[in-house]
């Protein structure tokens, strides 16, 4: 097989080969660090790779195969981890220049944790927005992040590289995080699948300065790659006070049971609420259709809510104000200029403002729980757009002043703390990836799982990866 072959295979394939012993962990992963090297200076996904280590962990892992013992689920799978989550052995600069290198850096967030326990191999660091803080991903670390499958237009955020990097072979597996749509965005973007749990699912640590408005999702090539990483870092983890119990199962044990049967909200545009351009609209559409020949009950209805786009700005800008609370003003300086102004924001609101947001939050908690009284899954674009030009928060030309402008169908699901998946489903008229978004109940990540992975195997998600 050769090293391309190697780089376009997924998770789940890889494991099955190195059973077989048709390839090893130390084939994979040279494949997937020569694949890094060749797309970053043209993509700039990575923050930092780490060729060496991966070598090495890649030949523990090949002989673990050989001796007929993997460590885990994921032995010797080539992944990547945002540099937003702690990983020892080097610093997470969290896309800041006030971020000190220094240090012992000797921890790993949880789901790091679980992930180095089943065997994966760590490719390096992916890029992030500064503090993860905007639905693109440029900061004053590592610059400007574009999409695989045009240069010139961006990968979305805030987990972009993550995403540039699985889409381009980097590496089938990524760790992601998402406050306000931030591993689904880029996945739609750059014709990947991407979830969000359920909030606590993954557990967190440290904790999050947005509250519990982030989560961590897995980014990969399909649902069946993401329900194998799930399977791995949704165990319970004692530093997250909010985390969850363990998962009822496997989350691959069910991804077979097809849709039939399911009954599918369709929401096109939130109720007229969102204007979505008609190459995204008619992909979606075609989505949908495809899970109503699977036998799922559609029916077009919406959500009853109106968009909290101003609770979730009190709450998010009171969150970049906290991150950056430390900060001397000639450290604020250093500051993503976009990142400055909504800290400026954040630091006017009073605590009954913030009491405020959270009240538009739980009735909007509250509006979703009975509309999942009647609907198994609510299906919507992820993105009303396709990716814009990269270096910009909001589209040229668009009169949008936030990333929150571009994204009404992925922030109020962070609000709500719902599964919530994007999946591939057809280009523009541009060639560029369209997302259909899938929404559970909370709790119900398996069947947003099984959703998604219904329409891969038949076919109707799923694009080809794009040549680097």
């Amino acid at each position: 097989m050769t090293e391309t072959e190697l780089t376009e295979l997924t998770a789940v394939r890889l494991v099955e080969g190195y059973r077989k012993g048709e390839f090893s962990p130390v084939d994979a992963v040279r494949a997937a660090l020569r694949r890094a090297a060749e797309i970053q200076p043209a993509v700039n996904a990575f923050v930092r790779l780490d060729e060496e280590t991966a070598l090495a962990q890649a030949a523990e892992s090949a002989e673990r195969w050989r001796r007929g013992e993997p460590a885990g689920l994921v032995d010797g799978v080539p992944v990547s981890v945002k540099d937003i989550l702690l990983m020892r052995g080097g610093p997470t600069l969290r896309g800041s220049r006030t971020v000190s290198a220094a240090g012992a850096w000797d921890e790993d967030a949880p789901s790091v944790a679980r992930l180095r326990e089943h065997g994966a191999v760590f490719l390096g660091r992916t890029t992030t927005p500064e503090f993860g803080w905007k639905g693109v991903t440029d900061s004053p670390v590592s610059g400007v992040t574009r999409n695989p499958y045009d240069l010139s237009r961006t990968s979305g955020g805030s987990s972009g590289g993550s995403a540039a990097a699985v889409a381009l072979g980097a590496g089938p597996l990524s760790l992601g995080t998402d406050g306000g749509g931030s591993v689904r965005i880029p996945g739609s973007f750059c014709g990947i699948f991407a979830l969000k749990p359920t909030y606590g699912r993954v557990p967190l640590y440290p904790a999050s300065a947005f509250g519990t408005l982030s989560h961590v999702g897995p980014m990969a090539r399909d649902a069946a790659d993401a329900a194998l990483m799930m399977d791995v870092i949704s165990g319970p983890d004692t530093r997250d006070w909010s985390g969850l119990g363990p998962p009822a199962g496997p989350y691959t044990d069910g991804l077979g049971e097809g849709v039939r049967g399911l009954r599918v909200a369709y929401s096109p545009s939130l109720g007229g609420q969102v204007a979505v351009r008609p190459g995204v609209a008619a992909a979606v559409r075609r989505g949908v259709e495809g899970l109503a020949a699977l036998g799922a009950y559609v029916e077009e209805a919406d959500p009853d809510f109106t968009d909290p786009v101003e609770a979730f700005h009190v709450l998010w800008f009171s969150g970049a104000a906290r991150v950056t609370q430390r900060l001397g003003p000639r450290q604020r300086e250093l500051l993503d200029p976009g990142l400055r102004e909504i800290v400026g924001l954040g630091e006017r609101f009073s605590a009954l403002d913030y009491l405020a947001a959270v009240d538009v939050r739980m009735e909007l908690g509250r509006r979703m729980g009975r509309f999942h009284d009647t609907y198994d899954v609510l299906v919507t674009p992820t993105l009303p757009i396709t990716a814009f030009e990269a270096g910009v928060e909001v589209p040229g030309g668009s009169g949008l002043r936030r990333w929150t402008g571009w994204t009404p169908f992925t922030y109020p699901f962070n609000m709500t703390q719902q599964p919530a998946a994007t999946v591939p489903v057809g280009v523009d008229s541009g060639g560029l990836p369209v997302g259909l978004q899938v929404v559970g109940a909370r709790h119900q990540d398996g069947l947003v799982l099984r959703t998604a992975h219904a329409l891969y195997a038949a076919g109707i998600a799923g694009l080809a990866p794009p040549r680097p």
